[in-house]
């Protein structure tokens, strides 16, 4: 089953559902945030909720992304308690990408190289302790997470403003504290990819960018291995096209083990709030060389998510010095 929200024309949002072809409104008021709240609450699976409330009519998903009124798939009603986090290094032949970001002049093994190892001999446990630690970053809360169709905006300090094509969990955390996955979707993690190369240690600063999710959520289980594609289009022209392959067969983590090492810090499991975490990639037009400009458009596809996830990127390359932020003393 795929899930997605849109505008209805006071603005609040409306569930959508499919299971084929054909997309119905779900016979709820409820946005997609409360019904899986009140799921949990009452111990009940999302699927058999959903099938409980029955359809309405059918939907044109392909008008309503056409007309911008698509919506991530799942929003929280104080964008403060969404949090946008991500892992990076997960995925078999992502260390050969960002090491040539980071080479030493030595040509001694980069940390990423260093961590993608550490990843392969311990990111898969077999047994039910932890596994190694992923690289873990912060990209920000709700207030920076950008519907399907909408601009990809990079602040007017970035040096570039590039894609990464991932797969996200969309997680709920329950009134005792547990995380419950409520489903899987597609996620462009826009970085500042220059900014990163420039110095490691800068790759924090990189991923304070917007992210986008969706269209649809995908709820049950995640096929083991998936292949989609990932396009920069400059006008009429492909100027990127490249598969990305995800899904455990082609990792080198777990999921569970990626859930756990976000999951673990109790800041992350304060009831009711939602989590969009974003699993890594091997796939970035950056490094085929692509340098992307002001009204370039990402497209990123794979067939177990529905609709492909596209955005316009809104960039003006910096011209000027950096303004100094103003701060005022009470």
């Amino acid at each position: 089953m795929l899930l997605s929200q849109y505008a209805r024309e006071d603005g609040s949002p409306q569930i959508v559902a499919r299971d084929g072809t054909e997309a119905f409104d779900v016979n709820t008021d409820l946005s997609l945030y409360e019904l899986a709240a009140d799921c949990v609450a009452k111990g009940q699976r999302l699927r058999d909720r959903i099938a409980s409330l029955g359809m309405k009519g059918a939907v044109d998903l392909d008008e309503l992304y056409v007309t911008r009124r698509l919506l991530p798939p799942i929003t929280h009603p104080d964008p403060a308690h969404l949090h946008l986090t991500g892992t990076g290094l997960t995925h078999l032949g992502s260390a050969s990408t960002r090491a040539e970001m980071h080479q030493k002049a030595t040509g001694d093994e980069t940390d990423s190289m260093k961590m993608f190892r550490m990843g392969v001999e311990g990111g898969k446990p077999t047994n039910c302790a932890a596994g190694v630690q992923p690289e873990w970053f912060y990209k920000g809360n709700g207030t920076v997470l950008v519907a399907p169709g909408a601009p990809l905006a990079a602040p007017d300090f970035a040096e570039d403003g590039g894609e990464e094509p991932e797969i996200a969990g969309i997680y709920l955390i329950a009134p005792d504290g547990t995380p419950v996955r409520i489903g899987w979707a597609l996620a462009n993690e826009f970085s500042d990819h220059v900014m990163e190369r420039r110095n490691y240690l800068y790759l924090a600063h990189s991923k304070l960018r917007p992210a986008s999710v969706g269209p649809e959520l995908l709820i049950g289980d995640l096929p083991e291995s998936i292949e989609g594609t990932s396009r920069v289009y400059r006008g009429n022209t492909v100027l990127f096209e490249k598969p990305f392959l995800s899904g455990e067969a082609n990792m080198s983590h777990s999921f569970a083990n990626l859930e756990h090492h976000h999951f673990k810090y109790p800041l992350f499991r304060q009831p009711g709030d939602l989590h969009v975490h974003m699993f890594g990639t091997a796939t970035l037009s950056f490094a085929s060389g692509v340098r992307t400009q002001d009204g370039d458009v990402f497209e990123i596809e794979a067939d177990p998510f529905g609709l492909p996830l596209r955005n316009t990127l809104a960039f003006t390359p910096l011209g000027r010095p950096e303004p100094r932020t103003e701060i005022r003393t009470l």
